[in-house]
């Protein structure tokens, strides 16, 4: 959510900001609104006053015998009082048209994220580990023979239908033990607080983590009105909405691992090979809210606790910062980490991590006291994937793969499999 006041101050420079995003200055139209908010809740006021004064003098008539003067006063006053709640509530509706309008707006990028269209100007500003060398042609992950009887799709699809998979067996072991390892690293290394959150929503953490209105139809609503969490980005960064936190308290860092679902909408025939792109998936989520003057930095340490995850894994990836016309609706700067694929021979992306500046916080009103006292001033909450357990998973696979279809697996797994490092071609732990 934008700060009006921050627009009518400078409007050229909020529509040149919109501009770098591509999108069309609106400055004049949500200043037009805001003008006739403004004009109406003074016209109220007025009413008001001149209701206070005529009701002074109401009694004063009484008293005097003036039964003129009286009834003149006291249609003076219904009149006023009929005026004031006319130019309330028209003063009500032009607010919320002004919300609306703003809610709809994206969040202005940071001065220093590229310029560009789309993933083509994307910047890459890291590239970690040896891509594998294979004496034979790498296959996709579901075509490995260890994995393709416990990846099943057809199976998911007799049940939900298109975009869903069924783990089986030593796939299904391998998925929950990334999961494990990556929460395990950000309670016992990074220093997050793990969570274990709710997937069902309402509109209103939606609405602060600016997932609505804009964007309701990427993920999915229940008959009574609840939403399914298309991350746990939604209800661990809502936990302090309409709170005033102690600056002393920040920063809060959490993580949780937690089902996803996403819609999918407007990704027809994109990525339908496979388990890359699913309609419900799991992911371990790192939120932070911070103080303003630490949110820069906040993003490189999660950046850092991202990357960390793939090191020890072994998976070669690279770090992009994402150009203004890739990033996300409601991100201010964003780096996505891109794991290696073999089976595609390309870096796909397995984690974004984002700042949104003050912009959720504004939406959810969510602030904090600065120490020593003084006025209340809102937080900043920074998301970031660590990681996405499916992409992930294959990753390990891919680049694991044997030439007999045996996968090796990362070290760091053994203790969450029972000490086995290899799955076979049979698809059997060893």
């Amino acid at each position: 959510m934008h700060d009006i006041r921050a627009i009518r101050e400078n409007p050229e420079a909020f529509d040149a900001a919109l501009a770098r995003r591509g999108d069309a200055g609106v400055s004049s139209e949500l200043l037009a609104l805001d003008g006739e908010r403004r004009a109406r809740i003074q016209a109220a006021e007025e009413a008001q006053a001149e209701q206070n004064r005529a009701s002074k003098l109401v009694g004063a008539a009484k008293a005097k015998g003036d039964e003129a003067e009286f009834e003149r006063l006291r249609a003076l006053v219904s009149e006023k009082k009929s005026q004031v709640a006319e130019m309330q509530a028209e003063a009500k509706e032009l607010d919320a048209r002004l919300s609306d309008m703003l809610a709809r707006i994206a969040n202005l990028p940071a001065s220093d994220v590229p310029d560009g269209g789309g993933e083509e100007d994307n910047v890459e500003v890291k590239r970690w580990g040896d891509q594998p060398a294979f004496d034979f042609t790498p296959k996709e992950h579901y075509e490995i023979a260890g994995v393709a009887a416990s990846m099943d799709f057809e199976l998911a699809a007799k049940i939900s239908g298109s975009r869903f998979v069924m783990l089986k067996g030593a796939v299904a072991r391998i998925h929950r033990a990334l999961a494990q390892f990556m929460i395990d690293t950000h309670v016992d290394e990074n220093g997050l607080v793990e969570m274990n959150s709710p997937v069902l929503v309402r509109d209103e953490a939606m609405y602060g983590t600016d997932k609505l209105p804009k964007f309701g139809e990427d993920s999915y609503q229940t008959t009574n009105g609840w939403w399914l969490v298309p991350t746990s980005e939604v209800p661990l960064t809502y936990t302090v909405a309409g709170d005033i936190v102690d600056a002393g308290a920040l920063p809060v860092r959490m993580t949780a691992h937690t089902l996803c679902f996403r819609s999918e909408a407007g990704s027809a025939g994109k990525d339908t090979a496979g388990m890359l792109r699913q309609h419900q998936f799991e992911k371990v989520e790192m939120v932070s809210v911070t103080h303003p003057d630490e949110s820069d930095a906040e993003q490189k340490r999660m950046l850092g606790c991202a990357e960390g995850l793939l090191e020890k894994l072994g998976i070669p990836y690279r770090t992009v910062i994402l150009c203004t016309g890739d990033m996300g609706f409601g991100a201010k700067r964003t780096y996505d980490i891109e794991a290696w694929l073999p089976g595609q021979d390309a870096y796909r992306e397995i984690s974004s991590v984002s700042t949104t500046g003050d912009f959720q916080a504004r939406r959810m009103n969510a602030r904090f006291r600065p120490e020593g006292g003084g006025k209340p001033e809102f937080v900043h909450t920074l998301n970031g994937s660590g990681l996405a357990v499916g992409r992930c998973l294959i990753a390990v696979l891919e680049n694991g793969q044997q030439a007999d279809g045996s996968v090796k697996l990362p070290e760091v797994l053994a203790p969450y499999l029972g000490g086995k490092t290899m799955l076979s071609a049979e698809g059997t732990l060893s």
